[in-house]
């Protein structure tokens, strides 16, 4: 019979790629926070993860706090043991604080890492269902891992530079750690000299605008459009359904040059108004496409007893369709808020005065070798910020917007 069958082998699996992959991790953020170069040490979280994997497969899980407490104990006495007390190098002394708490992460993580993975598996003969089950939990637990990672670590290392200063970036670019004894006013330099030299505030006041303008604008046109395409009967209507999209078969790319022979000769090039005229035409037939979904699953008996009750058709959407579709208008807000942010291809072709330039096309002006690297990564921190922010806050409306209607019935 296979030996991978075996709750003793997903054990030991388990324990040994939970134990490389959180060592490895550790590793890289105790050099990025400290500057320290240092060799990447995986064998004694291997061994200590498979010392890990062999406790949580032989031991029932009763979920006590004693039973917790042991597994982390244990990881973390084999780690110390297999790495001669040095888990992450001699240049990192075990008598240091954040070495400390770095150890007792790495654990922690190994331990709870291997015993949501293991589950209720037993060391003997595995059936196919709790086999699957492990596997499945595995490839999921690595891949939300290595979302994470992939989203977190460009952020850090944006704002962690951002918060640099000239010299410790020219003296060691690898040192993502901040120097607290420098003071508030130092360390946060980056941000001062980007809102009073570089008048950064205009830039957001400049997207701000727009975005809510396209917002509105969006709105305007895609509420009735799509409540005309869900409830309305008239000819070409499911031609006009199919083909909303359409428009984004055509790459921006060659819109842009009529656009902008156009714009030059109506005097709207290098205006806020003319990305006004743009944006909308470019977000409208999304909005178009979740709006309807949204309102083909709204019952058409609101809209009949509306009209019996002697409302005309714009009352029906604003009274009726409108204060049901809150969740899908909110997502679709925001949704075209942030396309309008963070365009950059038609506000570099149109927009050529500083005092007019959106966030995007302000970072780019200030990617040169006159403009300090940490006030480059200064302005995108404060124009990933603000989005960020709004998305966390509209997060429950974007997803039950987005699910809406996707089902009819």
């Amino acid at each position: 019979m296979a030996f991978w069958k075996y709750g003793v082998f997903n054990g030991l699996l388990a324990g040994a790629i939970w134990g490389s992959i959180w060592q490895l991790i550790t590793n890289i953020a105790l050099i990025v926070g400290t500057g320290i170069s240092i060799d990447l040490q995986i064998g004694p979280a291997l061994l200590s993860g498979l010392a890990t994997g062999l406790f949580v497969i032989t031991k029932k899980n009763n979920n006590s706090v004693i039973y917790y407490l042991s597994g982390v104990l244990i990881t973390l006495f084999f780690l110390l043991v297999f790495s001669n007390g040095q888990p992450f190098g001699p240049e990192f002394s075990i008598l240091k604080w954040y070495t400390i708490f770095s150890v007792l992460c790495v654990s922690t993580l190994i331990f709870l890492s291997v015993y949501l993975n293991v589950g209720s598996i037993n060391a003997g003969f595995v059936e196919k269902y709790f086999l699957e089950a492990f596997y499945s939990r595995l490839m999921w637990g690595l891949g939300l891992l290595f979302f994470i990672l992939i989203v977190i670590i460009p952020f850090y290392v944006m704002v962690m530079t951002s918060l640099k200063n000239q010299q410790s970036l020219l003296r060691n670019p690898l040192d993502f750690s901040i120097d607290f004894s420098l003071g508030p006013e130092k360390i946060f330099n980056s941000y001062i000299e980007l809102f009073l030299k570089y008048d950064f505030l205009t830039l957001l006041i400049n997207s701000a605008f727009v975005s809510i303008v396209t917002v509105i604008i969006t709105l305007l046109f895609s509420i009735p459009g799509a409540y005309a395409i869900a409830k309305l009967r008239f000819p070409a209507r499911e031609w006009l359904s199919g083909s909303v999209l359409l428009i984004y078969l055509i790459p921006a790319i060659i819109l842009v040059v009529p656009l902008y022979s156009v714009f030059s000769q109506l005097g709207l090039r290098n205006t806020l108004f003319g990305l006004c005229i743009v944006y909308p035409a470019t977000t409208i037939p999304v909005a178009l496409y979740m709006l309807k979904g949204y309102f083909s699953g709204l019952p058409n008996e609101l809209d009949d007893a509306g009209l019996m009750d002697g409302l005309t058709r714009w009352q029906v959407i604003t009274k009726i369709s409108i204060p049901l579709s809150i969740p899908a208008i909110a997502s679709v807000s925001l949704y075209v808020f942030m396309i309008a942010w963070n365009e950059f291809l038609f506000a570099f072709m149109f927009l050529d005065d500083i005092k007019i330039f959106t966030l995007s096309r302000g970072i780019v002006s200030l990617d040169s070798t006159e403009v300090p690297r940490q006030h480059l990564m200064a302005a995108s921190v404060v124009a990933t910020v603000p989005v960020l922010f709004i998305f966390l806050w509209f997060e429950k409306f974007l997803v039950s917007g987005l699910t809406s209607g996707s089902v009819k019935g």
